[in-house]
């Protein structure tokens, strides 16, 4: 044989699980649970058998944690794994993911069904929630009298808000007649005046456990409810089709307890600053009376006090009706006065004195003013005559200066260009005039 042929067994094992861990996909598998092992480890093993064989099964640790169904040997479970081989011993074995009850697989997809299809018809829909209570002013709890919840709830009722009523429906939580037990609690609450909420609750459990509360018929219950539901069913974790049809899920009893009750310090407190605003108020409006009353007080008048002001006002009256009376007697005498005087004015005697006395007047006015026009012509001739004077030539040599003329062209002579050695000249002086001749010239150079 050659030597390719020849495999070791290792080699052998290791292509024996690659093929079966590539061949096969991830396999639900059903069995039962024997020679169960935990080793220090943390990791499980264990076989899982029928009536005819059994196979190997290993869980590693992290996945074991994670895992919420304790296996134990004689339980019937549903594992999810994958095929493999351990090299080791060349053993054919399931490497497991996770474990469940066999009964909770069906269990699982009754759950899924019914949820689906309430989902489908509307019955989770938070437009058609109920809004909760501010203040409940009576809770219905509906649970098992001896469970735990009760007391969890109790407890945190009474620490955050002792004085909210409660009013205990106990029930069967879990078994064959407890979805039935409930649903009569729950109409039972929804008929007294004296619930405004209802809390249907219970402690964790197994999937087994807590399916009263995912029966279809209490699910449409709880729907149709008149006063607003809250769900506590399990732990966080835990979910029932009871949590997604109620108007509100807890993730615990307590949780719930506290969702139901305001904490009662700060209602106090609310309290106290309403108080104190109240106080205040108060006493603001009191003041605000108080003044107004002596406001009041202080207008309110004696009888004879407003006795005593009528009686002067009376006399105001009478005082301002002589003052008229008087005042209208002068106003006519006044007017008959003006009368008479016109009536004297009308007579052609006093017409003539007065036409005689305008006459007089406007002839002195008119020679005043003859007068003064005259005086104002003189005044303004007078300086003209005065403007003239200044600008005359006669003035001119008054003042030491004299005019030179050609004797012969009679031609005035202002420049010492103009003037000829021998030429004859006329001088006119302010008294006389004098003439000569030109014997010699000197032209000024500076006035060049």
């Amino acid at each position: 044989m050659q030597s390719r042929d020849i495999l070791k067994v290792s080699e052998l094992n290791q292509k024996a699980r690659a093929l079966l861990e590539t061949q096969f996909p991830i396999l639900w598998v059903e069995g039962e649970i024997s020679n169960l092992a935990r080793p220090a480890s943390g990791h499980l093993y264990f076989s899982l058998k029928d009536a005819q064989a059994q196979v190997r099964c290993a869980m590693f640790r992290y996945r074991a944690q994670l895992n919420t169904c304790q296996p134990k040997n004689g339980l019937q479970v549903i594992v999810r794994a994958r095929v493999s081989l351990y090299e080791g011993r060349g053993e054919f074995q399931l490497i497991v993911e996770h474990i469940q009850a066999a009964g909770e697989g069906l269990l699982q997809q009754r759950f899924a069904a019914l949820k689906q299809r309430l989902l489908a018809e509307g019955l989770f829909e938070a437009a058609g929630k109920r809004p909760l209570p501010l203040l409940a002013q009576g809770i219905a709890i509906i649970t098992s009298a001896s469970g735990a919840a009760i007391h969890d709830v109790l407890s945190v009722l009474q620490r955050r808000f002792p004085a909210i009523p409660v009013y205990i429906y106990p029930v069967a939580v879990q078994g064959e007649n407890a979805a039935g037990e409930i649903i009569s609690a729950l109409k039972k609450a929804n008929a007294s005046s004296l619930n405004d909420v209802i809390l249907l609750t219970r402690g964790g459990g197994s999937l087994e456990d807590l399916w009263p509360f995912n029966d279809e018929r209490l699910a449409r219950t709880i729907a149709s409810s008149r006063l607003p539901v809250v769900s506590a069913i399990g732990h966080e974790t835990d979910f029932s089709i009871s949590d997604f049809v109620a108007d509100a899920r807890a993730p615990t009893p307590s949780a719930a307890a506290e969702l139901l009750s305001p904490d009662v310090s700060v209602w106090l407190d609310s309290f106290i600053r309403i108080e104190q605003n109240l106080i205040r108020q108060l006493k603001n409006k009191i003041q605000f009376l108080q003044q107004k009353q002596a406001l009041l007080s202080a207008r309110v008048q004696h009888p004879q006090s407003r006795l005593n002001d009528f009686s002067q006002c009376l006399d105001n009256f009478e005082l301002r009706l002589h003052h008229a009376i008087h005042k209208t007697l002068q106003q006519n005498q006044y007017r008959l006065a003006r009368q008479a005087q016109h009536l004297l004015d009308l007579q052609p005697a006093q017409q003539l004195e007065s036409l005689s006395k305008q006459l007089d007047y406007l002839q002195a006015r008119l020679l005043r003013e003859i007068k003064q026009h005259l005086q104002t012509h003189q005044q303004a001739a007078a300086n003209l005559g005065k403007r003239l004077d200044t600008v005359s030539p006669l003035a001119t040599l008054q003042r030491g200066y004299s005019i030179v003329t050609d004797a012969r062209a009679k031609k005035v002579l202002h420049r010492i260009e103009m003037i000829k050695t021998g030429q004859k000249l006329q001088i006119k002086f302010v008294d006389g005039v004098a003439r000569c001749v030109v014997e010699s010239k000197q032209i000024d150079e500076a006035s060049t």
